[in-house]
């Protein structure tokens, strides 16, 4: 699920220097955010116990929007219905692939009309804890809002719902066989239940429960095997002074933007990296501006949020525009301090951009090292969570 050029505005807040070190520090010690017993927490108004691992705090989870067994499963049935669409032709699934971390492997997504999309698909692994939910709009924070963009957005096509086929989408679901027994148990007393906002509560509600915590580093922090002397040495370079990849990834979710349950103060922090430097002046090309093309502000050229690193060893290809195919390029690119582009429109040196994050700097680090930071990267391979066949699409496995 992306965003629109139409996005409203909102102010972007930093993010305080003493969090990122105690996050770290919790992590590499085997602890990160409020501690619970490996078992399933009950949310108030549901009736599901949901699989929350034992260094997860516990997610928020909105009063008025309750987990239910029969909203999860009407839920997972829309996120990946090609009905769903305006033409009928493409599924929130189409462009969030379960064994690609719900991300779809592309540079950029295709919309439901063959348009692209300016952005990569964003993966929705642990998406209950995102504090904002695009690459760049800080006034996405809830799923519900966010969900109003890719199915109605205009600029870009995705979903490509509106006033003309609306009707047509609902009647779709009204006429099937499944669908109408499936509404009335997730929204029981609504006299009709087939419409669009019990539509995006149901697929938030399955969203929600897209919980990823069995990686091989989150068995390592459960004392259950040893990493790799490849792996282990990734893990301090990560989590050390020298590479520094926890200024930015350093939470329990390896991002920095995290909301829970016990969540006082959510800081949404959104950065730099100097990805481009259009001319030497700091441009980033159109319309891939980040959080400048709702603000304006100089100050926010640029600054995109920072993805959870969680599976990232399957969410190829990499960045907000999806221009690093690999693991190994974009190391490289955080190594030299930014990325220097020779020729062509969008020519020039990122790591000298004025608006460049003081946290992307020149690191040292010898093929050895890098080679060892990615092989901790790789240990955040969930495959349980890629192959759960409660998250998997039912019309493929005839289970409807």
């Amino acid at each position: 699920m992306k965003r629109s050029h139409a996005e409203s505005m909102a102010p972007v807040s930093l993010r305080a220097a003493w969090l990122v070190p105690l996050c770290a520090a919790l992590l590499a010690c085997g602890g990160g955010g409020t501690s619970i017993e490996d078992r399933g927490i009950h949310i108030p108004g549901g009736d599901i116990a949901l699989e929350v691992p034992k260094f997860f705090p516990a997610p928020r989870i909105p009063a008025d929007s309750p987990l239910t067994r029969a909203r999860v499963a009407l839920g997972r049935h829309l996120f990946h219905d090609p009905r769903l669409s305006g033409n009928g032709t493409q599924s929130c699934g189409s462009c969030h692939h379960q064994d690609k971390a719900f991300t779809d492997g592309l540079p950029v997504a295709i919309g439901s009309t063959g348009e692209a999309h300016p952005r990569n698909s964003q993966g929705l692994a642990n998406v209950v804890y995102n504090a904002t939910l695009t690459w760049a709009n800080p006034s996405l924070v809830t799923l519900e809002k966010q969900m109003e963009t890719p199915l109605f957005g205009e600029d870009p096509v995705e979903m490509g719902v509106n006033d003309a086929n609306s009707a047509t989408v609902l009647a779709r679901l009204s006429g099937d066989a499944d669908y109408p027994a499936r509404f009335a148990a997730a929204f029981p007393g609504d006299p009709a239940p087939i419409q669009w906002p019990n539509i995006i509560a149901a697929i938030s509600a399955f969203q929600r429960t897209l919980i990823s915590g069995n990686s091989r580093y989150d068995r390592f922090l459960r004392g259950e095997l040893q990493l790799a002397p490849s792996e282990e040495r990734g893990r301090l370079l990560f989590f050390g002074e020298k590479a520094e990849c926890f200024h930015c990834h350093g939470s329990f979710n390896f991002n920095d933007q995290v909301v829970h349950a016990s969540s006082r103060v959510v800081e949404t922090p959104f950065h730099n990296t100097g990805l481009f430097n259009i001319d030497g002046n700091g441009g980033f090309p159109y319309p891939n501006r980040g959080v400048f093309e709702l603000t304006g502000r100089p100050a926010d050229m640029g600054a995109f949020r920072a993805p959870s690193l969680r599976n990232v060893e399957v969410t190829a290809p990499y960045m907000h525009d999806g221009t690093m195919a690999t693991l190994e390029e974009v190391l490289d690119f955080y190594a030299a301090g930014g990325r220097v582009i020779q020729r062509g429109p969008h020519a020039g040196d990122g790591r000298m951009n004025p608006f460049k994050s003081d946290l992307i700097a020149q690191i040292q680090l010898d093929e050895t090292e890098k080679a060892d930071i990615i092989a901790f990267l790789k240990t955040l391979t969930d495959h349980d969570f890629l192959a759960n066949p409660a998250f998997s699409d039912p019309f493929a496995n005839a289970d409807r």
